[in-house]
């Protein structure tokens, strides 16, 4: 078993990996050669673009975009439980960085492409456990309410988390053994967290004080986040993160106590089958969409600066110092303002919004 483990986590696998798929480091002045700091040749431009794809799939711009949809036009019951175990899975990956303090893949022999990520831990692979967390959420949640062919939707989920994970090891971002070692852990919370899912069902209709504890403990765990040798992302991305669920959380919350939209229904007398998808259909759910997503965009942007020109006055910041940014005081509050007021907007204000347009 240890001989297994060192295999696993040998850095020479994953360069392995990536020759194989055509990804090879450039010899200096070559004119193929690509990027800036971490030079490299691409021979195999299908699997260059599969894996950066797929690992867009496990980036914010993958999150404000799926989870939202699923709100907006599947089915809010499958929208809290994703966010919920989203949000779970991602800060004990998250923690769990900061605690092992197990090193990425070096370079050389490694191909780096995503250089953000360099200043973060490698195990567990926070990717793999959301790919893993977000499809097989999807898929048994969907099985409870719709009648479809079981395989079909194993075989998505399967589909999803394999590219997901194997981008990591293209981009030569984790080693295999943190790669496994994230799906795991997920399937594991997820074994564990299962039989309380029909919590996260009726959370809306918890007590008046429900949102304080939705605000206080999320925050408390991101200011308290364990302290890093060095600055990496990796704070502000789990502020972010707990900030949106608690945001959404709060929405789902709005929506109930003040009777803003019908309770969806918890289960549904007979196992429902999934519409056939029309030109209608499709116009209809693009338009909320588009209509969704750029009110919450502008959100964000708003909120962001304005959280940031309070947090540099209070403290007498220079306005437009990024490196302030990173300061404990700053970093988190603005996150989590910003996160908090996203997650409430697209569960409430957009909803409402689509209402008043005669979208819904």
């Amino acid at each position: 078993m240890a001989e297994l483990l060192r295999s696993l986590q040998d850095f020479q696998l994953v360069a392995r990996f990536q020759r194989r798929c055509g990804l090879f480091p450039a010899p200096e002045d070559d004119p193929r050669e690509k990027g800036e700091g971490h030079k490299y040749i691409v021979k195999n431009y299908f699997y260059y673009y599969l894996f950066r794809f797929s690992a867009a799939l496990g980036q914010e711009v993958f999150y404000i975009t799926f989870l939202p949809f699923t709100q907006w036009n599947i089915d809010p019951y499958l929208s809290r439980r994703l966010v919920i175990i989203w949000v779970l899975v991602m800060y004990i990956g998250q923690v769990a960085k900061d605690v092992l303090k197990w090193p990425r893949p070096s370079s050389p022999p490694v191909v780096i492409l995503e250089k953000r990520m360099i200043a973060e831990y490698g195990m567990p692979s926070t990717h793999a456990m959301a790919a893993t967390a977000i499809s097989f959420t999807f898929l048994i949640s969907t099985t409870e309410r719709y009648e479809y062919p079981f395989v079909w939707g194993l075989m998505v989920a399967v589909v999803f988390s394999t590219l997901v994970c194997l981008s990591r090891l293209y981009t030569g971002m984790h080693t295999a053994l943190d790669v496994v070692g994230g799906v795991l852990i997920t399937a594991l919370l997820i074994a564990l967290t299962y039989p309380a899912w029909t919590l996260i069902d009726h959370l809306d209709s918890a007590s008046p004080l429900f949102p304080v504890c939705v605000i206080v403990v999320p925050f408390f765990l991101c200011y308290n986040y364990p302290v890093s040798d060095y600055y990496s992302p990796t704070r502000a991305d789990t502020t972010t993160i707990l900030a949106a669920g608690a945001g959404a959380t709060i929405g789902f919350w709005i929506n109930h106590f003040f009777q803003l939209e019908s309770k969806p229904m918890e289960t549904f007398p007979a196992l429902q089958n999934i519409p056939s998808l029309t030109f209608e259909m499709l116009v209809l759910g693009l338009t909320k969409f588009t209509v969704g997503i750029v009110l919450v965009l502008l959100v964000r942007q708003l909120v962001k600066n304005l959280s940031l020109q309070v947090l540099y006055s209070w403290f007498r910041v220079v306005i437009r110092n990024k490196e302030a940014r990173r300061r404990l005081e700053i970093e988190v509050p603005y996150k989590f303002v910003t996160y908090t007021s996203v997650g409430i907007c697209a569960t409430t204000f957009v909803p409402m919004l689509h209402k008043f347009l005669g979208l819904l």
